[in-house]
């Protein structure tokens, strides 16, 4: 069955995606590079809007989507899209927040190894020629705590792999977890204050909300033990970062790793050069595999709401 309608895709994707969406019969227009103007010029022509995270789809570009029945995101946060805006002018938005679980995850075990480790501070010192060995005793994972804020599909993988390492696990959440997977990985549930007071290592995985933004504020990280880390892999804005320097500056935390930030690229100079902080830009999500699947997810999606829309009509 041949698919009516115009797509244009905003935002670098998978090729599988895009054939996927034109083997469906939709006209497809891949412009990755489009600026905010170009698109609200053009916006009006399209039955579906794909992006990722660079593009926004703001009010004045919904307010011109005059046949826009999808908003599609390839990927998990929807901070970029005025979802708001989207309900009042009955478009829906989508999203392939399954698409990316074992990618953010796994980062998120390389950043704590690194951090333990010492790793990034080793491969840059030896490859300067120094050989720091006797500066680079770290710390184990096996029978650490690691706290987990947000137990979402990302957050519960995550908790899954630390298992294996034979981590201990806190959550929390300010929705009900499952009681099937507090059984299943030995989850500790706790308040936020009990997490960031127990917790060796600390892993974000919230969407960024009213209530999230700086949920990791001065307050809270003053909760957190001297020797603990604290990795951010959701949304830079989680983190209070001129509070997270304090604290890395005057040593009352160990270590951080941020993959997310309050602006990004990344342009506060302080955060960025201090010793005991891994960055990396936004590279959770950005495995072969997992930009693969996300692109077909989302085409799946798309098509399958199209059909039905069709048949509904």
């Amino acid at each position: 069955m041949n698919i009516e309608g115009k797509v244009i895709v905003c935002d670098s994707i998978d090729e599988k995606g895009i054939n996927s969406l034109k083997n469906a019969g939709l006209v497809v227009d891949y412009l990755p590079e489009i600026s905010a103007l170009e698109l609200i010029s053009k916006v009006s022509e399209y039955d579906v809007i794909i992006v990722r995270s660079r593009t926004k789809i703001t009010k004045d570009v919904i307010q011109g989507a005059k046949k826009t029945k999808i908003i599609a995101r390839v990927g998990v946060g929807l901070d970029n899209i005025d979802t708001d805006e989207a309900t009042k002018h009955n478009i829906e938005v989508i999203n392939a927040g399954e698409a990316s679980i074992t990618a953010v995850s796994e980062l998120v075990i390389g950043l704590m190894l690194s951090l333990c480790r010492n790793i990034s501070y080793a491969n840059y010192e030896t490859k300067k020629g120094n050989w720091v060995k006797k500066n680079l005793i770290g710390t184990e994972l096996k029978g650490k705590y690691l706290g987990i804020i947000g137990l979402g599909k990302i957050g519960r993988n995550v908790a899954r792999l630390a298992r294996g390492l034979r981590m201990n696990l806190i959550g929390y959440d300010v929705v009900p977890i499952d009681k099937g997977f507090i059984q299943e990985v030995s989850l500790i549930t706790t308040d936020l204050k009990t997490l960031m007071q127990s917790s060796d290592f600390i892993s974000c995985h919230v969407p960024l909300t009213e209530q999230t933004k700086y949920l990791i504020n001065k307050e809270s990280i003053l909760n957190m033990k001297s020797n603990s880390f604290i990795i951010n892999t959701s949304r830079g804005e989680v983190i209070e970062e001129s509070a997270l320097i304090e604290a890395l500056k005057n040593n009352k935390i160990a270590g951080a790793a941020l993959d997310v930030f309050e602006i990004e690229p990344p342009s506060n100079k302080e955060l960025l050069s201090l010793s005991n902080l891994i960055s990396t830009p936004h590279i959770g999500a950005q495995t072969k595999e997992g930009q693969e699947l996300a692109s077909i997810v989302i085409a799946e999606k798309i098509i399958q709401k199209m059909i039905s829309s069709e048949n509904t009509n």
